[in-house]
């Protein structure tokens, strides 16, 4: 009851699951995002493509056994985005298993007129996106035309992307192929499935940066999530030997060869922008 009173409390949505409280929201979210226009010198190679691997998941089981309402995060996903429209780029939208995008809803930019403008342009592909099997075997077929592969962040996107064999194949394609990987927040989750099958994990020895698991312990108490973790991003990451830059869910971004992160939704427009313009700049 004192939660509830404080705005601490997490809301319950129809399906049971809970999404952030009133002052999480207030703190965490924001109707506009900080996405800059730039006036790239577009790309015009043969490299034009990005895939995009999204998650079809909405529920995550917390320790408690509650789940939160969560998916992709579409500041996370459309700023980074529109940056690499911008300088040229195009895009191969995927789900695991062809299945809807799902976004964290509670943290759309609704008054964003760029990001809602690139959200509604895009919806019809975020319905009936690829099954990644399919746009893998696509993207395989035609390496030449790709550039890179991103893996939006929100919690979703621990859920069956760390564990999907089709991923690893993907990240190892585009690892020896010299393509770009992009993600932040949570999203560098994916990396987990190069592991899969008795693989070596492919960043072991990379910087990069990623949403610390020092925050995710604090923010129940805010009821921006509504139990502890199932489990550690960071800590995994790190004992597979990749190097953490980061220790604040901040704007931090990293260059590390062709691995591009950022620590957290505050590093959406300069991940963008470090992707748009890395991208332009090796392409050449």
């Amino acid at each position: 009851m004192l939660k509830s009173l404080l705005g601490l409390a997490p809301k319950q949505e129809p399906d049971g699951s809970f999404s952030p409280s009133w002052l999480a929201l207030k703190l965490g979210t924001s109707k506009v995002t900080d996405y800059e226009r730039i006036a790239y010198a577009k790309y015009q190679g043969k490299r034009s493509k990005i895939l995009v691997i999204f998650t079809e998941q909405k529920n995550m089981m917390m320790q408690n056994e509650k789940e939160f309402s969560t998916g992709n995060h579409p500041v996370e996903a459309l700023v980074p985005m529109l940056h690499l429209r911008a300088a040229g780029f195009e895009f191969e939208i995927a789900t695991l298993s062809g299945k809807p995008v799902v976004f964290e809803m509670w943290a759309m930019p609704s008054e964003d007129t760029e990001v809602m403008a690139l959200y509604e342009e895009l919806k019809p592909r975020f319905e009936s996106p690829s099954p990644l099997q399919d746009a893998a075997d696509q993207c395989m077929g035609e390496t030449e035309s790709y550039a890179a592969v991103f893996v939006p962040g929100g919690h979703g996107s621990m859920l069956g992307i760390p564990e999907h064999a089709q991923v690893g194949r993907v990240l190892r394609w585009a690892h020896e192929n010299d393509l770009f990987t992009i993600s932040l927040c949570h999203g560098p989750g994916a990396f987990l499935a190069t592991a899969l099958e008795g693989n070596e994990f492919l960043y072991r020895g990379y910087n990069m940066a990623v949403f610390p698991d020092s925050v995710d312990k604090q923010t129940p108490m805010l009821g921006y999530l509504p139990g502890p973790m199932p489990w550690q991003l960071e800590a995994q990451l790190t004992e597979l030997g990749a190097t953490i830059v980061n220790t604040k869910n901040d704007t931090t971004c990293c260059l590390d060869r062709r691995l591009i992160t950022g620590a957290s939704n505050l590093a959406s427009n300069e991940l963008g922008k470090l992707a748009a313009s890395t991208l332009l700049e090796q392409l050449a």
